[in-house]
């Protein structure tokens, strides 16, 4: 079973842009996955409930809600900056979901796999050998 590492960037798809990106990663996926996220990015998101203006306070709880809802796995990580933890926490199997387009060129370089938003409608996968 493969891991799939969603970036905190990445739950805030579904209130952003109204994309289900659960039903996305069963459509792209034929395979066994386990959604993951990292313990500082669950922080992260806590954060901006806590500090940020109504549309990302919002977006932020909505995240929180469906991490719990489907159950995404927990992996506890050291303090620190996500994309960096990231970096460190994937490995060659994993694929890690983000937005971000400088984390996704840095998981090329190593050979991991990235999900990403495209055309702000569905999800695409770009498959490194694993």
């Amino acid at each position: 079973m493969r891991r799939i590492i969603i970036d905190t960037n990445f739950l805030l798809i579904p209130l952003q842009f109204n994309v289900d990106i659960f039903s996305e990663f069963e459509r792209i996926c034929n395979f066994h996955y386990r959604l993951c996220i990292l313990s500082e990015s669950v922080m992260e998101l806590e954060g901006i409930t806590q500090t940020q203006k109504s549309k990302s306070r919002k977006a932020a709880a909505f995240a929180l809600k469906l991490a719990k809802l489907k159950k995404i796995h927990i992996i506890e990580t050291e303090k620190g900056y996500v994309d960096s933890l990231i970096l460190e926490t994937a490995k060659k199997e994993d694929i890690v979901a983000t937005q971000d387009a400088e984390l996704r060129r840095k998981l090329a370089a190593k050979g991991i796999s990235v999900i990403y938003l495209r055309s702000r409608q569905f999800l695409e996968m770009i498959e490194r050998n694993h």
